[in-house]
């Protein structure tokens, strides 16, 4: 098998989180990897056995020798490097939101189509085995008709006001915090699995803390709660939502409501669902994410565990391990790269064949629904997507 030569840009959270999940995929090579912290990226590159760091992203996207370039940068680079890796002739994976604005969204998916390369965004929680097995249950016809989605995501890394991130500054994160970062996340997955498209949104955003202290030095995401430092800070105004609670319409006329939060003591990372329908209900929760919950109306309701043998046929394939084997968050990023590896080795062409991932399409989607939350809060009303 020929290897597919991948490059890395990024190297905070979520950039090494690929590198590992990329090594566990026969047939992929990490060739290089960039960072604008060159001492961060050396010590990556030495733990991973990667031969070629960057200091600048332009210097690996314009390296002859990369296929596909991952990109794990922070939001606001998410366009100018995208845009540059098509027009460069290579595949591309890029992390949400796929830009900071609908506009640039549709110029990316515009490029990506026109040269016809292989595009993909990171809603990798998708391709957790028993979410996969949810959706089976509904396209197959289980599930009945939607009635209500509903279900929360929340977490607690930036709880205090000293808890710091650049997703606070909306210069780099864009102009929505929760509702984008893992909001975003929560209506792909209602999308996915009910096959719906969200088609109205009334949004109540709220921020907390108004202000918060910044860190002369860069904080790493997650990483704040674990390091308390006595160096200087300066007081910033916060200009983002830490909650957003949105009210749904789909498609089919059913209703959906979701909770987001930032600053939800004790939740790390909660997602969790319930889809209910005319037939029977599921629910699941990303905190234990080995356990799919069946709801029965006449007779006694149902857990399904993650083991291949207990799974739909055609979804056998996301679980790796049997039952009683854990399988966590890096299994979504493994399985996701699997599918675009597999389509990029075998030379499909998006714009011809119906892709198994999420592509630039479905990034494009998650901004308009983002701008179109935005708007709700700004009216008070309900704003069509």
């Amino acid at each position: 098998m020929k290897s597919i030569r991948a490059g890395v840009i990024g190297t905070g959270f979520i950039g090494p989180a690929h590198i590992e999940a990329l090594r566990r995929i026969p047939g992929v090579e990490i060739r290089a990897i960039a960072s604008s912290e060159p001492e961060r990226a050396r010590e990556i590159a030495d733990g991973f056995n990667i031969h070629r760091v960057y200091d600048r992203w332009e210097a690996l996207v314009a390296d002859g020798e990369i296929e596909v370039v991952h990109n794990c940068t922070p939001n606001n680079l998410h366009f100018a490097i995208n845009r540059a890796a098509i027009m460069a002739g290579k595949h591309v994976i890029s992390e949400k939101p796929l830009t900071l604005t609908s506009r640039e969204s549709a110029e990316l998916l515009r490029l990506a189509r026109k040269h016809r390369i292989v595009h993909a965004i990171d809603f990798n929680y998708r391709f957790y085995p028993l979410v996969q097995h949810a959706r089976h249950m509904v396209q197959s016809g289980e599930l009945g008709s939607v009635y209500v989605a509903h279900g929360h995501y929340l977490q607690d890394w930036l709880y205090l006001e000293t808890d710091y991130n650049w997703r606070l500054e909306p210069k780099t994160s864009g102009k929505s915090r929760a509702v984008a970062d893992i909001g975003s996340h929560w209506c792909d997955l209602m999308q996915f699995i009910t096959g719906l498209d969200i088609q109205a949104v009334c949004a109540d955003l709220a921020t907390v803390h108004p202000t918060r202290q910044k860190p002369s030095a860069r904080v790493a995401t997650f990483t704040g709660k674990l390091h308390k430092t006595s160096q200087q800070q300066s007081t910033i105004h916060v200009g983002t939502e830490d909650i957003g609670i949105v009210m749904l319409r789909f498609e089919n006329g059913a209703r959906g409501v979701v909770t987001v939060s930032q600053v939800s003591a004790g939740r790390k990372n909660r997602e969790w669902f319930e889809i209910d329908g005319s037939k029977l209900s599921l629910a699941w929760d990303q905190e234990e994410p080995n356990n799919l919950w069946v709801g029965h109306r006449e007779r006694p309701n149902e857990i399904v565990i993650k083991d291949p043998s207990l799974l739909a046929e055609p979804v056998r394939a996301y679980a790796h391990y049997p039952g009683g084997h854990p399988e966590g968050y890096t299994v979504g990023l493994k399985n996701l790269f699997i599918n675009v590896y597999r389509f990029i080795r075998e030379k499909k062409d998006p714009a011809i064949v119906k892709t198994d991932f999420p592509t630039f399409a479905d990034g494009h989607r998650e901004n308009l629904i983002i701008e179109a939350v935005l708007k709700s809060n700004r009216s008070h009303r309900w704003v069509t997507v």
